[in-house]
């Protein structure tokens, strides 16, 4: 007689069994509750009650109930946080698909549904599941700049997490004593994980753990780098961007001024022009005259969604409060909208908060370790502001607007 998946006799591996899966089921325990708080601060870290073009899933409802003004202070927050998510959502990739493996004949067990009790966890199941694939999918494909799957990143990844993490802690609460029990027993119990007929063992228990440490080390070896310029060479899993060259300018591009259709006559002296916009009515300032208003720096790194980071450079420009100074604002600086020269693409439009405008760190930048932007690095002016998420970080600033938003 043939066997099919649902016959228990199919599963044959001797490396199933309770403390295995326990083991790994542990370790994501402890990740992806990471995970989730660190994704939870990225979205906080857009600031979307703001504006309606920083919010990118405006029905989320509820769900937004834990949103706070976003800091300033370490200047590195969004940097550190966001490094740890994407570093750590790919390193564990080898750990989730252990686990899975390590429990596919749950997921063919007949009868599909014994109970009411039985038909609901077989159904958090599902959503676990599926929502833990989807997560880190998607997760991984916006990393690779892949936006191959239906719809905006932002909601899809949002709504996902929150089905995925709501079936997980349910699931973890389930199983957490039986778990735990598992791990402190010498001798294993006998479940409808271990296999009835099982094969000659290749490899014990704790090889296989070994195995998939093996890989989790690997690929976090081949993402870490991608947060510290230095090491952002062996990070070969991660996209580089264009290619920034030598010099004061040689850090991380994702969106470069051709991608963005921003043209050198755009750019020109002759051009360009900043307005600003606030309470006493309008003003728009050539590059030169900004050159003309007091300048400051700020050593800043830039920190993207994707994972990716700079070490701090070296930023020179007109601070963000003395711009909205020129516009009425003396004395606490309002929030601000900033528009692009930028044509076409996501985030051509951003707001920040009163707190980032009126950080004495926060710049409209004219300069970049010591030599004018590059075109590709925002040139003629772009936005630096501590602890903001990258593309709050606007380049080739044509408008700000500055009052309550």
């Amino acid at each position: 007689m043939r066997r099919t998946p649902f016959s228990p006799s199919f599963w044959r591996s001797p490396l199933r069994g309770p403390w295995l899966t326990s083991v790994l089921g542990v370790v994501l325990l402890v990740g992806i509750t990471v995970l989730f708080v660190t994704g939870l601060l990225s979205y906080a870290a857009y600031n979307p009650d703001l504006s309606p073009v920083n919010d990118k899933t405006p029905d989320k409802g509820l769900l937004g109930f834990y949103l706070f003004s976003w800091p300033t202070d370490p200047h590195w927050l969004y940097r550190l946080t966001q490094g740890v998510h994407v570093t750590l959502g790919i390193t564990l990739i080898p750990v989730l698909l252990a686990k899975l493996w390590s429990v596919v004949p749950k997921l063919f067990t007949l009868p599909p549904a014994r109970s009411v009790t039985h038909a609901l966890e077989r159904l958090s199941l599902l959503l676990l599941v599926g929502g833990g694939l989807f997560e880190f999918v998607t997760g991984v494909l916006n990393v690779q700049l892949d936006y191959i799957f239906p719809g905006s990143f932002y909601p899809l990844h949002f709504y996902g997490a929150w089905v995925f993490f709501g079936a997980f802690v349910a699931h973890a609460v389930l199983k957490m004593p039986t778990a735990w029990r598992n791990l402190r027993q010498l001798r294993e119990e006998r479940n409808d994980l271990v296999s009835v007929n099982p094969d000659p063992p290749t490899v014990s228990r704790r090889g296989a753990l070994g195995l998939v440490g093996g890989g989790s080390l690997l690929l976090f070896g081949t993402t870490v780098g991608q947060g510290f310029d230095g090491l952002r060479w062996s990070a070969v899993l991660a996209p580089h961007g264009a290619d920034p060259g030598s010099g004061p300018g040689g850090f991380q591009i994702n969106k470069t001024a051709a991608y963005a259709g921003v043209t050198a006559a755009d750019r020109s002296e002759e051009a360009w022009r900043l307005v600003v916009r606030g309470r006493t009515g309008t003003v728009r300032l050539s590059r030169a005259e900004l050159l003309q208003l007091p300048l400051h720096s700020s050593s800043l790194p830039i920190a993207c969604v994707e994972g990716w980071s700079t070490s701090d450079q070296w930023w020179r420009g007109v601070r963000l409060r003395d711009l909205a100074a020129l516009v009425g604002y003396d004395g606490d600086p309002p929030d601000v909208f900033v528009q692009s020269l930028q044509r076409h693409g996501a985030f051509r439009r951003a707001a920040l908060r009163a707190n980032q405008v009126a950080d004495p760190r926060s710049l409209l930048a004219l300069f970049v370790n010591g030599e004018p932007l590059t075109p590709d690095h925002g040139h003629p002016a772009r936005i630096i502001v501590p602890a903001a998420p990258g593309v709050l970080n606007t380049k080739w600033v044509a408008e700000l607007t500055f009052g309550d938003l």
